[in-house]
């Protein structure tokens, strides 16, 4: 079965067999309705079973699944009359990051997000959905524009990482991100993020300075890569599997710690399984943040996210 992920395999082999057995009643006078409700009805036990206790590194593989939806997939179906803009105004466009005017409810807001491709030549085309710094640029430069007109900015999280590239350093990377991260953080109009897929590193919270960040239940939002993480600490990219585990980069890790705001549910099997009915339920919360921060004035908006980023975490001082 193509892009089948492990801890699915027994689901999917319970499935074939009652296709199986479905196409033969079919063709044939043997009724069998009897065995196939017995295999439906096991089949939703396991499918309960399976999907209420998914292990980290099974997000992970869900967060990765390349036929999960993307930014633009999201954008097409939760708003009207999406205008893309292109370019920083001062290197170029970077088609890994894209971003433009549309409408939400009627009401006009600033869309962003990290886009990845669906296939090889998209994925090059978008280098694999990791930005460069013209890619950052050119979406501070719709957030300061956004600033202006008084326009709500979301922004669609879903990122291995920043480029890590001689040309993208070269041209100020590490500059880029660090530029986002202080102009987001003084934004005066609503800034929500929701995190969709993978949410890697620097190119990661590049776009998530925001009032409320949000992610749908089997992305990621990580530091390092379990990868990364793995071959850091034990040498062996092939421990990624437990490196996932203590590292707590899911959404009920997150939400259990203050870092994240909402967890949104997800389609049974990943996004990927119904993306209408995942943008709804995109939606839902998408609505409850605008409504809530609308009634913030800017002073009140910025204040919120200075304190909320503040309140992450644990500090101690000590004294001399």
């Amino acid at each position: 079965m193509v892009n089948e992920l492990e801890f699915e395999k027994p689901l999917n082999q319970l499935r074939e067999k009652i296709n199986e057995l479905k196409a033969f009643t079919a063709d044939s006078e043997v009724d069998l309705s009897e065995e196939i409700a017995k295999l439906e009805e096991r089949l939703a036990r396991l499918e309960a079973d399976v999907y209420s206790s998914i292990q980290p590194w099974d997000r992970v593989q869900l967060a990765r699944h390349p036929e999960r939806p993307t930014a633009l997939e999201y954008i097409e179906v939760l708003f009207e009359n999406f205008m893309e803009m292109h370019g920083d105004r001062l290197y170029g466009d970077d088609h890994a990051i894209v971003g433009g005017i549309a409408s939400y409810k009627g009401n006009p807001v600033t869309v962003i997000g990290h886009q990845r491709g669906k296939d090889t030549k998209e994925n090059i085309k978008r280098n694999f959905g990791m930005p460069h710094p013209e890619g950052y640029r050119k979406a501070l430069r719709l957030m300061k524009q956004a600033e202006k007109f008084k326009r709500p900015i979301i922004c669609f999280i879903d990122t291995k990482g920043a480029y890590p590239g001689k040309a993208a350093e070269e041209r100020g990377q590490s500059e880029a991100i660090a530029r986002n991260l202080f102009e987001m953080a003084g934004l005066t109009v609503p800034v929500i993020c929701i995190v969709i897929g993978e949410g890697g590193s620097g190119g990661a919270l590049a776009l998530g300075v925001g009032n409320h960040l949000h992610m749908l239940e089997n992305s990621t939002y990580s530091v390092i890569s379990p990868e990364g993480a793995a071959s850091i600490l034990w040498k062996d990219a092939g421990l990624a599997k437990q490196a996932a585990e203590s590292m707590k980069i899911t959404a009920p890790d997150l939400k259990g710690m203050g870092i994240i705001d909402e967890i949104i549910p997800e389609v049974k099997g990943g996004a990927h399984r119904d993306i209408k009915q995942q943008a709804s339920a995109i939606d839902q919360i998408l609505l409850q943040s605008l409504k809530e921060l609308s009634q913030l004035d800017e002073a009140s908006l910025v204040a919120q996210r200075y304190d909320k980023f503040q309140s992450i975490g644990e500090f101690t001082k000590e004294t001399v």
